[in-house]
């Protein structure tokens, strides 16, 4: 006598963990979710995409077609709560408007749970300056948006904005690791500063993070390669996420996030192309599934 095999279930199909990734689609340029989607899907996650907006490609080219999907990004969180889908994580990237950005924070009421990870890319500048769209009101309302995530990946121009102070391009560890607390005590548990230069040494540049629930700041320095390739703090943040999704600790997370950034650089640093493309992410996906090489992260 033959058993009856076993009745295939929601359960059972539903092995795999979700992650909605609240970012922008660009047709060409690897940047947002052309970039998210691949590398946590690469490291064993379904990626629901809720796109703010779709681009012919991505803004730093000089011309773009831009297609706004802000009322769209409503009708699709409604039909996702009457199929109650759920959420291992909440990640959200570039948001173009203070009214999307209420939207994203009104999204995480609803479908955050106790064991959910929310994590903010909080997208409003860098080298200094507010990107052209970002204005006060904006940066306002990520200030509240950030007090909802429990990771924070701001780089050194957001973390100051963020903070509603001057930007200064030279802070020491210390200066930034009481940066990270005062930002933490506002929210998030854990504050990741990307882009930090390494003082007196111009060849590497460093990510430093604390988390409040842990007590500790760490920091990890890679070689700087002189060279701009837009989508890699898509790509950074993205690690994380996955990593953390994995049960990594915190600095296992960033030199994993890093030391992929840096291979994904070196991988098209090497080619005459064109930078606004992005790094070769097809050449270094496979990466993902090795395990670390040599960790390099520190106690600051």
């Amino acid at each position: 006598m033959h058993s009856q095999p076993e009745s295939v279930t929601m359960h059972n199909i539903r092995s795999v963990r979700r992650v909605a990734a609240i970012h922008d689609l660009s047709g060409v340029g690897r940047v947002s979710l052309t970039v998210v989607i691949p590398i946590l899907s690469t490291m064993g996650f379904d990626v629901c995409p809720l796109p703010t907006a779709i681009l012919s490609n991505h803004t730093q080219y000089p011309h773009f077609s831009f297609l706004d999907l802000t009322d769209e990004m409503e009708k699709i969180i409604r039909e996702w709560e009457r199929l109650k889908v759920d959420f291992s994580a909440i990640y959200s990237g570039y948001l173009g408007s203070p009214r999307q950005t209420q939207i994203v924070s009104n999204f995480i009421d609803r479908f955050r749970k106790p064991d959910t990870l929310v994590v903010v890319d909080p997208v409003l500048g860098d080298n200094g300056r507010l990107y052209s769209k970002m204005t006060e009101e904006m940066v306002a309302e990520m200030r509240l948006l950030a007090k909802k995530a429990d990771v924070l990946t701001p780089n050194l121009t957001e973390l100051f904005a963020l903070l509603g102070r001057p930007y200064r391009s030279e802070c020491s560890d210390a200066e930034l690791k009481d940066a990270i607390i005062e930002l933490s005590e506002g929210g998030p548990d854990t504050v990741i500063i990307t882009g930090v230069p390494v003082q007196g040494q111009p060849s590497l540049t460093s990510v430093i993070a604390r988390s409040r629930s842990d007590g500790r700041t760490w920091k990890v320095t890679c070689q700087y390669m002189p060279a701009h390739y837009p989508g890699t703090g898509d790509a950074f943040t993205s690690v994380v996420t996955g990593a953390l999704l994995q049960g990594d600790s915190l600095p296992i997370a960033l030199d994993r996030a890093a030391q992929f950034i840096l291979q994904g650089i070196r991988a098209t640093f090497g080619y005459q192309g064109d930078n606004r493309e992005g790094i070769l992410l097809e050449r270094v996906l496979p990466n993902l599934a090795l395990p670390i090489q040599s960790a390099t992260y520190e106690l600051v």
